[in-house]
């Protein structure tokens, strides 16, 4: 890594910590991108060099959240042995570890909007495509192990049904008031049993694959 490339990360990063501490003090987003560069003693074209809004920095901050949680859980050697189900309650749980992180920095900016409103913000839309991909290859095996049953048309919408189960761990946990948030441990584990179970083969399922196999045989 070059000299320069080092830099421009470093100002990034700077950028970043920048953003979420004024968040944290002042409690809203900085009056403007010039006032914002000259707090951090930084020129205004250097912001721009890596942000071209303050919506930016937010997706940023997502998609640096999902960086670290894969991160995390791939350096645990006994990830690559989970079953799919397994993985994606150690992605949630890993993942929240990293909210944690940055929960005063979330409530503020979330805290009351994100419980009214249904849909998710558009900086996290990163993120989401992110977790969609990720997800895809936890599908992938499950169905290469049976865990997830292949059903036409529906199979194809798992990712996006476990990215509502993404949004409704994060605004539960937004609004946990429990002890070590016990009370989204306990949800995040019933909320990926049940979403596996859907996904798994049913009694209907099995069903109907004796009534085909009868079908054949005769």
């Amino acid at each position: 890594m070059t000299e320069k490339t080092k830099s421009q990360k470093t100002d990034k990063h700077k950028i970043i910590d920048g953003y979420i501490q004024h968040i944290l003090e002042n409690g809203r987003e900085p009056v403007s991108i010039y006032k914002f560069a000259k707090d951090l003693k930084m020129q205004e074209a250097a912001f721009y060099d890596h942000f071209s809004t303050f919506d930016a920095i937010k997706k940023a901050v997502w998609e640096m959240v999902f960086d670290q949680t894969l991160t995390n859980l791939e350096e645990q050697d006994v990830y690559k042995s989970y079953s799919a189900r397994e993985k994606l309650l150690g992605f949630f749980f890993t993942w929240i570890e990293e909210l944690k992180k940055r929960r005063s920095y979330l409530l503020t900016v979330y805290g009351k909007d994100l419980l009214k409103d249904k849909n998710f913000p558009l900086e996290m839309k990163g993120f989401k495509s992110n977790f969609k991909d990720f997800v895809s290859e936890i599908i992938m095996e499950g169905k290469e192990t049976d865990e997830i049953a292949e059903r036409p048309y529906i199979t194809d919408r798992y990712d996006e049904a476990l990215w509502l189960q993404v949004m409704f761990v994060f605004r539960f946990w937004l609004k946990d008031d429990s002890p070590a948030f016990e009370k989204t441990d306990a949800a995040i584990e019933k909320s990926v049993n049940l979403a596996f179970d859907l996904m798994g083969k049913s009694a209907v399922d099995s069903f109907v694959d004796f009534a085909k196999f009868l079908f054949q045989s005769r």
